[in-house]
């Protein structure tokens, strides 16, 4: 387990940017965290990492945007609107976690009996008492 404390939202999108230069074709990140933490900057960094120059957005209604124009395919899933675990399967979920490229699902906590058994998982979480932009960032290999 890693823990990085990040003090804006400039050095969180450096931490994803610095994680999507160092991910490999295969790996699949899980990113779980409250409502404003970051995960979207985060996200934005990890895209800019593979080398996506293209505007990076949480895929909120459409559930997953799949970016190719980097060094290996982004596939970005936020599941937080999914009513239930089978409309991952009609999405062909399984095509992307076991895919070719780089995954990243943020709120991953609401369908994680179909996690791959093997992932990172990265919890962004605030402290107001450090700051109001103060992220304490964990970061686990399962």
């Amino acid at each position: 387990m890693k823990i990085i404390e990040t003090n804006n939202a400039e050095e969180t999108f450096a931490l994803g940017r610095q994680i999507g230069q160092q991910a490999k074709a295969g790996e699949v990140y899980t990113l779980v965290g409250d409502l404003g933490v970051g995960k979207t900057v985060f996200t934005q960094g990890v895209a800019a990492g593979l080398g996506i120059e293209e505007a990076v957005n949480s895929p909120t209604f459409t559930i997953m945007q799949v970016y190719e124009e980097g060094r290996v395919p982004f596939y970005h899933f936020d599941v937080y609107r999914i009513g239930d675990v089978e409309e991952m399967d009609e999405i062909g979920y399984e095509d992307y976690f076991y895919g070719d490229g780089v995954c990243l699902i943020e709120w991953a906590n609401l369908i994680e009996e179909i996690l791959p058994p093997a992932h990172k998982q990265i919890i962004i979480e605030k402290d107001l008492a450090k700051g109001y932009d103060y992220r304490k960032i964990t970061i686990e290999e399962y």
